[in-house]
């Protein structure tokens, strides 16, 4: 009886969402998020056990798009152990992503109306597929020919630390797995009404230009074939979501139409 009061997840849908029916007492909110961020460490201990678990095959897949010339070397006394550490840590964090994604929305769900709890699980399944593509396309496409230019570059054989190797890997990863986003981000911008398909179809030319200056921040390497290859997919990106927001924005504005 003591939690009886929170806001249970299978009652998502049917919270209030808004006034004073959905309002909870001071103290109710600070259990509520207390128990949210309880389930949200048992998570993150839970994958990040998995991740140390499979902490040298996860650096066996990292190390494989690097070339074969290519030779990795640990400096420092510790830095393998580091490196095992932080690679972990950091694949515990993706695979506890989704649902501390949801433990979030679970927690803001009785203050939002259905619609917007509507448009928000609608997108959540989209985010976690639109972020699992953008690593696959880092990790097959983007990452072993800049890791060829890398290596290749210069009349010295290279020597490279381990712990740089990954973080360059994983900021590369990372970052393209966010910029995936992209198509989903503009679709719920424009079915907030904060942008219209036109307004972006009107900024067009700015966002090429724009996608070449991230792909140059994103990329480890300076050379304009290793950023075309993240420029034009962001381009391209950009192209879906301004078609697929003129579908949600369409309705949105029919709605009011309706009434």
């Amino acid at each position: 009886m003591a939690n009886a009061t929170v806001t249970d997840d299978k009652e998502i849908k049917a919270a209030p969402p808004s006034g004073n029916e959905g309002r909870m007492p001071f103290m109710l909110h600070l259990r509520e998020l207390r128990d949210r961020i309880v389930r949200c460490c048992i998570a993150l201990l839970v994958t990040v056990g998995i991740s140390l678990a499979l902490g040298n095959y996860i650096l066996e897949l990292l190390i494989a798009p690097a070339p074969e010339e290519a030779n990795l070397v640990a400096i420092r006394l510790v830095e393998n152990l580091s490196v095992w550490f932080k690679v972990s840590l950091w694949s515990g964090v993706i695979m506890a992503m989704p649902l501390l994604v949801y433990q979030l929305f679970a927690y803001v769900a009785p203050g939002l109306t259905s619609k917007e709890k509507r448009m928000i699980l609608y997108f959540l399944p989209g985010v976690t597929f639109m972020f699992i593509c953008g690593v696959a396309f880092a990790y097959f496409v983007a990452l072993p020919p800049a890791l060829d230019f890398l290596f290749g570059f210069g009349l010295f054989e290279s020597m490279v630390s381990i712990e740089d190797y990954v973080n360059v890997v994983t900021r590369l990863i990372l970052a393209v797995g966010l910029v995936f986003e992209t198509p989903l981000i503009v679709m719920a911008l424009a079915r907030l009404g904060v942008v219209s398909p036109d307004w972006l179809a009107s900024k067009r030319r700015l966002w090429i230009v724009g996608a070449f200056i991230l792909s140059a921040l994103i990329t480890p390497t300076m050379d304009p074939i290793n950023q075309s290859i993240i420029a034009i997919p962001l381009i391209l990106l950009l192209e879906l979501g301004i078609l697929l927001s003129r579908f949600v924005y369409k309705k949105k504005r029919e709605v009011p139409q309706r009434g």
